[in-house]
């Protein structure tokens, strides 16, 4: 079993950090174009192996591709964070580029290869590499909702005074902070609706809270988080390479799905060797469906962006 990360930055070396932990394959290997990064970052994760008492092999290699040949899941974390004062229209038009660049780069090397997109806008990188490919849909996965349904959990843990591993809860829609859809009404703490144990206001506000939980930690640390966006792509890896079969939600092409076309958006999915084997119906209501729909506009015109500036 092979593993690429694409991309060494922080989230990129994370998740290769805790792959390696949990021996999810053989060999790892971490590309960047910066000269010496990767190979940096590599040794310094390789060098507590003896510490943590993990035998994959994680190698760094600066922008050359055919070190990656014969991957069976590539993670692609390249691009640019959005700088004071750039546009959406240039962020998109910038990380599409390189999005574009890299999956071209990856199938020449790697054309069986499961794409796991962790670049954003995440909704719309997914997107572009599914069209730019021409892999088949259950190939292309977007990571962002596994990240915004852990920050769930963890508000949920907090309001509860609960273990977060006691705690179920899922967020769809877009991977953006007025994009994305706590479901409330499903989240429970061990077969218990949340709803029937804190008052409205505070569910109301965890919710809330999850939705500007990117923001909350940038401006804690003054730059993107790391740590949980590492651990949420190791855990969509893990699924595929180990077939767990695991329901996490997740960017996909939608095809009549939830009552939207041509367009990928965090939807819960069935997670196994295959990527995709299937999508699940959470049956959302009159007011989740409305709040899907409102965010699937918004990713779509994100996703117009890519056509106007003749990107696909």
């Amino acid at each position: 079993m092979k593993i690429s990360v694409i991309g060494a930055g922080n989230v990129g070396a994370t998740c290769a950090k805790f792959m390696a932990q949990k021996e999810l394959a053989s060999d790892i290997v971490l590309l960047d174009i910066k000269e010496g990064f990767a190979e940096g970052k590599a040794m310094d994760i390789m060098q507590t192996a003896a510490l943590l008492n993990f035998n994959s092999r994680v190698s760094g290699v600066t922008n050359d591709y055919s070190k990656t040949a014969g991957s069976d899941v590539v993670v692609v974390t390249s691009g640019l964070p959005r700088k004071p004062g750039m546009t959406r229209e240039e962020l998109i038009g910038t990380n599409a580029d390189i999005v574009k660049e890299v999956t071209d780069n990856i199938l020449k090397y790697s054309p069986n290869a499961i794409l796991v997109i962790i670049s954003n806008p995440m909704d719309t990188m997914t997107y572009l590499a599914l069209k730019s490919s021409g892999l088949p849909k259950n190939k292309v996965i977007g990571m962002g909702g596994i990240l915004d349904s852990s920050r769930f959990k963890y508000n949920l843990s907090t309001g509860l005074n609960a273990p977060a591993s006691d705690i179920e809860g899922a967020v769809i829609g877009g991977h953006g902070d007025t994009t994305m859809i706590p479901l409330t009404r499903l989240a429970t703490y061990n077969g218990v609706p949340v709803e029937s144990i804190l008052d409205s206001a505070k569910v109301d506000e965890i919710a809330s809270a999850t939705m500007v939980g990117g923001a909350t930690l940038t401006k804690l640390l003054g730059t993107s988080a790391w740590i949980a966006p590492g651990a949420a792509g190791a855990a969509l890896v893990q699924a595929i390479v180990r077939d767990e079969k695991k329901i996490f939600p997740c960017s996909v092409l939608l095809e009549g799905e939830y009552q939207q076309n041509d367009l990928c958006i965090g939807v819960p999915i069935i997670v196994g060797k295959n990527g995709v084997e299937k999508i699940v119906d959470y049956n959302l209501n009159a007011d989740e469906q409305s709040k899907f729909n409102k965010s699937a506009d918004a990713v779509k015109n994100m996703n117009a962006v890519l056509k106007e500036q003749n990107i696909i």
